[in-house]
């Protein structure tokens, strides 16, 4: 699968989940399905539909996901190796860039929802640790197997990983930040994303 098919999914699976009997929901599907019901209320607002507000929109639907995703541990499992070579200074930085690079490579696909459905499967918990797996059901009738990978937090969950037919969100990114480090250095990564924020 390539990398652009997997970005492009995850935030539209993150508007599509409804489909469910609520008695057998656990605590980590009714968190996603709390910050579902607010980027639905979001993007079905016709007071923010028109063009002009846009950067509002953005900046609410922006706010929803960053209740739910934990960047901080989604940007360390990236990094891998490499996160512990870091300052906090620069790993506060990653942070941000990491969380904008995914905010910009998802953000049209939550705009242009188009009301697909998601079908749950099971939910397992093993300590703070939860895994939900759910079926997207796209306008061609195709099968998406996907897995949501939790974290609890306090009271909360949130979440750290999602697989996509398999292949781990977090897995794509460690390889592509590891091959760029190892082949110029970890300022040229940060470089790029940075080059990359600046085009949004």
């Amino acid at each position: 699968m390539n990398l652009t098919y997997l970005f492009r999914s995850l935030m539209s699976l993150l508007l599509v989940l409804g489909i469910t009997a609520p008695g057998l929901a656990g605590e980590p599907t009714e968190k996603i399905r709390q910050t579902t019901d607010k980027i639905l209320s979001i993007v079905s607002n016709s007071a923010l539909k028109d063009p002009s507000k846009a950067k509002e929109r953005r900046k609410l639907i922006r706010s929803a996901v960053d209740e739910r995703f934990d960047w901080d541990e989604m940007a360390r499992r990236s990094l891998a190796t490499h996160w512990a070579k870091r300052t906090a200074e620069e790993r506060k930085e990653f942070v941000r860039l990491f969380a904008d690079l995914l905010e910009r490579t998802y953000m049209k696909k939550v705009e242009d929802y188009s009301g697909e459905k998601v079908l749950y499967g099971e939910e397992t918990k093993d300590g703070d640790h939860a895994r939900v797996k759910i079926r997207i059901v796209t306008k061609k009738n195709k099968d998406i197997p996907v897995e949501y990978r939790f974290k609890k937090e306090g009271n909360d969950w949130l979440i750290y990983d999602v697989s996509i037919e398999g292949v781990s969100l977090v897995n794509n990114y460690r390889t592509q930040f590891n091959s760029i480090i190892l082949q110029s250095s970890y300022e040229n990564l940060v470089k790029r994303l940075k080059d990359k924020a600046e085009l949004k």
